[in-house]
């Protein structure tokens, strides 16, 4: 096995074991932190903290839904994707945005249901241990979220990068639960169910964001003007290329395509043009990780010989 070869097969047990350890943290995590705050909810009779909760169990389903949508998406090509599969790790982001957002609608219509209700007198205060769930769920989700985003930047996960912010939702409607809680116990207890509607707000707003993130990659997205012309400076230096004609990119779930057109010298022979395509092409992929595939088109030089081939 060669050299190259023996550090991707590292690289790709190292991130099987990044997945694994993340899966691991944020499913047993969550499954504890949820049913303390259920329970917590339940006793200190606070509607917030029984949303919070609920909010934390979706992180249970979502995280399964994660890791199961990575797995898929390593897989290599094969006949039937000669492509890939990364596109797989999209459709787990979307489900998970979909679950997310169904999450947070329903604890908004609690809460507003509440609300309208009228006889706040009739509602019930909640207890100090409610209060107490709500700060050590800001604590564990923040930590959580730094955790996860950290080894999600590592492989380069959009799923993982998306549980990462469900995390840090679950934060933020922890810290309205705070104030809601903190409120009714100060004699206004409208404001547990104020803050199940502020809780609502933040987790649509992060189910938003991680479903027009998975749609964006979804659908042949460019990767953006700054990003190739990056790319069309890096191959402008390269040897033997007189100019760069053209450079399309395209994201691809988490990885990039990129279709490129170069000038070379037209009195070269095949052979050579083919061969300053070839290092035009492992020159990039080197140099940019996130690239998986590069289409070259060689064009002739203003001035020579017409010639021109194609690599891959």
């Amino acid at each position: 096995m060669s050299t190259r070869s023996t550090h991707a097969t590292a690289r790709h047990l190292d991130e099987d074991a990044v997945i694994r350890r993340l899966s691991l943290v944020s499913v047993v995590g969550n499954a504890i932190l949820s049913g303390f705050k259920l329970l917590a909810g339940i006793w200190g009779h606070s509607g917030a903290m029984i949303s919070d909760a609920i909010h934390s169990f979706s992180d249970v389903l979502t995280t399964l839904i994660a890791w199961i949508g990575v797995k898929v998406s390593r897989r290599a090509a094969d006949a039937a994707h000669p492509y890939g599969h990364e596109r797989l790790e999209c459709v787990a982001s979307l489900i998970l945005g979909v679950v997310l957002m169904a999450t947070g609608l329903g604890v908004g219509r609690v809460g507003l249901e509440n609300i309208f209700s009228g006889g706040y007198e009739k509602l019930a205060v909640p207890g100090l241990i409610a209060l107490i769930a709500a700060v050590v769920s800001i604590v564990t989700k923040e930590a959580m979220y730094w955790y996860t985003r950290y080894y999600a930047k590592q492989i380069n996960s959009a799923a993982f990068m998306a549980d990462a912010w469900h995390h840090r939702s679950d934060a933020f409607s922890s810290i309205g639960s705070l104030i809601g809680i903190g409120g009714a116990m100060l004699g206004f207890p409208v404001l547990d169910s104020v803050a199940s509607v502020v809780i609502c707000l933040f987790i649509v707003k992060v189910a938003y964001d991680i479903i027009k993130d998975a749609v964006v990659k979804m659908l042949d997205t460019s990767c953006g003007e700054q990003y190739e012309q990056e790319l069309s400076r890096f191959v402008s230096e390269q040897q033997d290329v007189v100019c760069v004609d053209t450079l399309h990119s395209r994201m691809f779930g988490n990885k990039v395509y990129v279709d490129l057109e170069i000038e070379v010298d037209g009195q070269k022979t095949l052979q050579d043009a083919h061969a300053v395509a070839e290092r035009v092409h492992t020159e990039m992929e080197s140099h940019f990780p996130d690239i998986k595939h590069v289409m070259i088109h060689l064009n002739p030089a203003p001035g020579s010989v017409v010639q021109s081939a194609e690599s891959q």
